[in-house]
């Protein structure tokens, strides 16, 4: 259920460093509990981990309240 709010979260686009961050550790404790299948777990959690890294997109509602960072490397 939690990992759950944290994907809607990751959906939409709202806090996503800190939901894909908290998607992973979700993920990893439901790997380490053996409720299920665990590749599933790993996968998601994987994904949680690297959208994290990632960051919000350009249509995310993180863009639209802080502003989309681009970084642009000059030529020398």
């Amino acid at each position: 259920m939690v990992a759950a709010c944290f994907a809607a979260l990751l959906l939409v686009g709202l806090w996503t460093p800190v939901a894909g961050v908290l998607m992973a550790v979700a993920e990893l404790c439901l790997v380490l509990s053996r409720v299920s299948d665990p590749w599933m777990h790993v996968q998601l959690g994987v994904l949680g981990a690297a959208l994290a890294m990632l960051g919000p997109g350009a249509w995310s509602i993180d863009a639209h309240l802080f502003g989309r960072k681009r970084i642009e490397i000059s030529d020398r």
